[in-house]
């Protein structure tokens, strides 16, 4: 069943209507926040728990579950004095492939700063730090105004929308690094330092921002809240499969007659998806090669196992691979497959930060043999070889930039290894003769 309009969250996805706050307000933004933290953090905490709602960043770990892990009692600093908690919202979208959390910013950036206060005050922070990406220019400025709208209007700051409660939020441009999009890499940048993960543990739950308790959650994760909060956890769980619940932004790109992003139902079927907001694959249904479901980390399915399954986490990772960021890339036959997964993994040489050495080295190596097998000039042997070095890489750094390498490798290896061993045939010098 697809989605009906009534049940929509951002109903303002394509801007049809200005962003500002009189406008958000007639679309139900910020309506009696007061009376939500009137309920309690803990009543909030758990109707969150109750939604199913899943982190929208590509990992999917429970929301709820995770506001929960903030410690009840703020810890002590050296001189006895209680810690502040934060709030970090990850707006840094560099994943080849995803664009949701832009149309978010740009046409409905109340939602996420009435978000942003029902999930601060849940978890008891007393500030938040929206981390945007450094390309996202013109969202940006929509996230300046709107802010200094919502502080005008008494809804962020000093007793925040009048519960009582000060709560601050903050806005920090980043400066265009992939890996500033992994949690702890992003409190180092914002803190002043260069992007590289840190090890866990600690957790940033334990020590986080400024050695503070910290939550990193994602755009469209705390944009769902206040309206999760208003219409009941029944309500947004009654959508998607059992683990799987709730509305999902979907980004679909390329072979498709209409690329869109469009709020739809966990759990709808490829084929339902495309058919419907997209008007079908380029060419017909016959076309379609292979699609890259959850942004450029994520395994290629090929087309016979993709047309029916499921979009949602276990759907997809029944078929070897995983909704990440459900940044769908249509790939239909005339894509030169091997090239594709090739630019990839380019795009990950240039984005590891250098700490790990099996991402720093296996990144670049990667790289080039991938170049070589889209060329022919390799050995049969070296496919294998090239896989048994994504598993040297894979779950071997600190971050997962080392697995988002080297899963599409381990995809394409997998689904079209003929096509790369037609390649070496071809440019074998008895073929040439």
């Amino acid at each position: 069943m697809a989605l009906a309009d009534k049940d929509r969250i951002f109903t303002n996805l394509y801007g049809f209507q200005p962003w500002n706050l009189k406008e958000a307000m007639a679309r139900g933004a910020w309506d009696n926040t007061k009376d939500i933290l009137a309920k309690g953090k803990e009543v909030i905490v758990e109707e969150m728990k109750a939604s199913g709602l899943r982190g929208r960043g590509g990992a999917g770990f429970p929301t709820g579950l995770k506001w929960s892990f903030m410690p009840k009692e703020p810890p002590k600093d050296a001189a006895g004095n209680p810690k502040p908690s934060f709030l970090v919202i990850n707006a840094d979208e560099s994943e080849p492939g995803s664009c949701k959390d832009r149309e978010i910013m740009r046409h409905d950036p109340h939602l996420l700063f009435e978000g942003a206060l029902v999930a601060g005050f849940a978890m008891g922070a007393r500030a938040a730090y929206i981390y945007i990406r450094g390309e996202y220019i013109r969202e940006a400025e929509v996230l300046f105004a709107a802010r200094e709208e919502a502080y005008a209007a008494g809804l962020l700051g000093k007793n925040a929308c009048g519960s009582g409660y000060d709560f601050d939020v903050f806005v920090h441009r980043g400066a265009g690094a992939y890996i500033c999009g992994e949690e702890t890499a992003m409190i180092e940048s914002l803190e002043g330092k260069k992007g590289q993960p840190r090890l866990k543990p600690p957790f940033p739950a334990g020590a986080g921002l400024y050695g503070c308790p910290t939550t990193v959650n994602n755009v469209e994760s705390i944009a769902v809240a206040p309206t999760i909060m208003r219409r009941g956890a029944a309500w947004f769980s009654s959508f998607g499969n059992e683990n799987n619940r709730g509305t999902k932004l979907f980004q679909i790109s390329g072979h498709v007659d209409k690329p869109c992003v469009v709020e739809e139902e966990m759990s709808i079927s490829f084929r339902e998806l495309i058919e419907k907001h997209c008007g079908g694959i380029r060419g017909g249904w016959d076309n379609l090669l292979a699609v890259i479901p959850g942004g450029s980390s994520v395994p290629l399915v090929p087309a016979k196992d993709i047309i029916d399954c499921p979009m949602d986490y276990d759907g997809l990772k029944a078929v070897g691979s995983g909704l990440g960021t459900a940044a769908i890339i249509v790939m239909d036959k005339s894509t030169d497959i091997v090239r594709a997964i090739s630019r990839i993994s380019y795009f990950y040489k240039h984005e590891s930060c250098g700490q790990c050495t099996p991402c720093r080295e296996g990144t670049g190596w990667m790289w080039r043999v991938m170049e070589r097998l889209r060329t022919g000039d390799a050995s049969v042997e070296e496919i294998d070889m090239l896989f048994q070095v994504t598993k040297q890489v894979e779950g071997h750094t600190i971050c997962a930039l080392g697995d988002a390498a080297a899963w599409p490798i381990q995809g394409l290896i997998r689904h079209f290894r003929p096509e790369l061993e037609r390649r070496i045939a071809e440019n074998m010098p008895e073929a040439a003769e």
